[in-house]
């Protein structure tokens, strides 16, 4: 579950392209958050949690500050969520999460990322039904089951939990992420969080080998390099 499926992200994050392509994303996200609901952070959890999640990415406050003011005027580009899913390379799925000002644009994008990557664009929901939609949130904790007793004590459906080496792994549905962020700070205001985020966890592992692996490699760089493309979620392990 967890660690395992960390561990995999953090292998692809390093093929995540230049820092300015990362502020980019936030920024657009940050923008995007801010606009459709509050501008304060105090008052939107959405826009806290993305901004949360840049200052970890180490995002500077004067990006943060941009998008939020951007939003503030109420002017700039209307970003729409798209959500394209299929194989790649070994028979791995892939979902790829987008925010476009220009639907065409984008799909006509990621449809060349796919064909350039060797794999295969599918239709809506193609893939997704193999993912479970979770609120993830990764830290060190010494005591698992103080853990559990807090989240389950504030009624949080917490759907699995793992502790390895004194890190621990919590997951949730999707619409639990922040009654579960808020039942540990709760309990534990001290937490810093390696991972804290609604994602996709694959229910399955497509190990690759051999020849695939090249081919997954070069195909999610063509994806981290299209600029509407903001997560990519995959069940893709590259075997020992």
């Amino acid at each position: 579950m967890g660690r395992k499926f960390e561990k995999r992200k953090a292998t692809m994050a390093k093929t995540q392209g230049a820092k300015s392509k990362l502020y980019a994303k936030y920024a657009k996200e940050i923008f995007v958050s801010a606009k459709n609901g509050s501008s304060d952070p105090s008052a939107n959890p959405s826009l806290r949690a993305v901004i949360d999640k840049a200052k970890k990415d180490q995002v500077p406050a004067h990006v943060i500050d941009k998008a939020i003011e951007k939003a503030k005027g109420g002017g700039g580009e209307n970003y729409v969520a798209m959500r394209y899913e299929g194989f790649g390379p070994g028979g791995c799925m892939v979902i790829i999460d987008c925010l476009t000002d220009n639907n065409n644009r984008t799909f006509g994008d990621v449809r060349i990322c796919f064909n350039k990557g060797h794999a295969k664009l599918g239709g809506q929901g193609t893939v997704a039904h193999m993912f479970d939609h979770n609120a993830l949130f990764v830290f060190n904790h010494p005591d698992e089951e103080e853990v559990l007793e807090a989240l389950m004590m504030a009624d949080v459906d917490v759907t699995d939990i793992e502790s390895e080496a004194g890190t621990i792994s919590v997951c949730a549905p999707h619409t639990e992420f922040f009654k579960a962020k808020s039942a540990l700070h709760e309990n534990f205001p001290d937490l810093e969080y390696e991972v804290e985020e609604v994602t996709f966890v694959p229910q399955t592992v497509s190990e690759l080998s051999g020849e695939d692996v090249e081919k997954f490699e070069h195909f999610m760089e063509l994806l981290h390099d299209c600029d509407d493309v903001q997560e990519i979620y995959h069940n893709a392990e590259i075997a020992d």
